[in-house]
């Protein structure tokens, strides 16, 4: 799948579209078939690497969304 992700590069916040491997299930995770989602302001300060928000890097932005459980 293709996703936003954030790296640090030079003690700089990069934002890229890139293709990742989606992990194993842990006991008890769903997998969700994303249809809509959206970015709030704290992806934005993750984003623009204005605020203290990621703990760690790679992350991928975006919690908010709407969609159908997949796998289980």
């Amino acid at each position: 799948m293709k996703a936003l992700v954030l790296d640090q590069i030079d003690n700089r916040t990069v934002a890229a579209i890139k293709a990742i491997d989606l992990p194993a299930l842990a006991e008890g995770d769903v997998q969700v078939a994303i249809d809509w989602s959206s970015l709030n302001y704290k992806d934005a300060l993750a984003i623009t690497g204005k605020g203290k928000i990621i703990r760690q890097f790679p992350m991928v932005p975006g919690i908010d969304f709407a969609g159908r459980v997949s796998e289980s």
